[in-house]
């Protein structure tokens, strides 16, 4: 009976450290995701702008490159893919002309599939 009691107390005790790691993996995947989109937004922001006109870019699962191109071998970003595209924004100017003067840069990091950080960012052409 002892036995049993203190089973069901020591569950009572140990569960909320259970569910906390959990909610510490998750903040440490969705770090590392943010530093990840951050990275490749930059390098596309170092592309010249005549070359970033319908630019995408996908990284499968587990193929994610750092910014010399090689694939982090590190098993923390196994899980992690990415994509990035890119495309003109229009905004109508005095002359009643329409030319495109910014470029909008979208770049997602996906954990497993699912979609854990995102970046938009608006540059001038």
């Amino acid at each position: 009976m002892a036995t049993v009691v203190l089973g069901i107390a020591a569950a009572g005790v140990l569960l909320p450290f259970a569910s906390g790691a959990k909610i510490r993996a998750e903040g440490a995947h969705r770090t590392l995701a943010a530093k990840l989109a951050s990275d490749l937004m930059e390098e596309i922001i170092r592309t010249p702008s005549k070359q970033v006109d319908g630019y995408s870019y996908i990284e499968a699962q587990g193929q994610v490159k750092d910014s010399a191109g090689v694939v982090f071998t590190d098993p923390s970003y196994a899980n992690f893919s990415r994509d990035a595209s890119c495309a003109y924004v229009y905004v109508p100017q005095q002359g009643g002309t329409y030319q495109p003067n910014f470029v909008l840069i979208t770049v997602r990091v996906y954990y497993r599939g699912r979609l854990i950080a995102s970046i938009n960012r608006l540059v001038a052409k």
